[in-house]
């Protein structure tokens, strides 16, 4: 299995990267939460990736984050309708850190307005994942002293307060998510919470 992908970035869009390595170039199809830590075409870039293999086809996944690659497997994998592009258009609407706090809170009305589900598809994720989702966290709170991430690795506990700090003054969790990452994405991984909050209600 293809753990991971590491070379150039030759090609960008918000749902396909193309890496190349020693002359071969690699489609790699992202989430748009990947599309946005991007670097710019022609420089050096690391995704975790996973193959999903069908009859007539393999095709290869990538994502900023292990945690996010992990949390693609279990929804392509465990939850029955739930293949790779849903996957994929669920991952772009908003950030693992918060669909997880969805699942675990039962909020059918949040996980149901991602694209390609309704509110059948949303108990079933609530389900089939609350427990597999502890089970990654345990997972990832254990590699983290051993991983470095891309990233700073409390920058998922930053998106959640300020999506949170948002929430409570009134915006919807999509819009406040949205402009939350994209804010950490403008001011880099080392940003605090409160500069963090500051830039994503200067977006909205």
């Amino acid at each position: 299995m293809i753990a991971t992908i590491d070379g150039i970035l030759t090609e960008a869009s918000p749902l396909l990267a193309v890496i190349e390595i020693n002359g071969w170039g690699y489609e790699v199809n992202i989430p748009v939460t990947t599309m946005e830590k991007l670097p710019s075409v022609g420089k050096p870039v690391k995704l975790f990736t996973v193959v999903v293999y069908r009859e007539d086809s393999q095709t290869l996944y990538g994502f900023h984050h292990r945690e996010d690659r992990d949390f693609f497997k279990i929804l392509v994998f465990k939850v029955s309708g739930i293949g790779p592009k849903i996957a994929l258009s669920i991952m772009s609407k908003l950030s693992v850190s918060v669909l997880k706090n969805a699942i675990a809170a039962s909020d059918i009305g949040l996980l149901s307005k991602c694209p390609g589900i309704g509110k059948k598809t949303a108990e079933r994720l609530i389900v089939e994942l609350r427990d597999s989702v502890s089970i990654v966290d345990n997972a990832n709170n254990r590699l983290q002293s051993h991983d470095k991430d891309m990233d700073s690795p409390n920058s998922d506990y930053r998106i959640q307060d300020a999506v949170m700090a948002l929430v409570a003054l009134g915006y919807k969790v999509p819009v406040a998510d949205k402009n939350v990452r994209r804010a950490l994405s403008q001011l880099g991984a080392e940003a605090s919470t409160e500069k963090i909050i500051r830039t994503a209600l200067g977006r909205l």
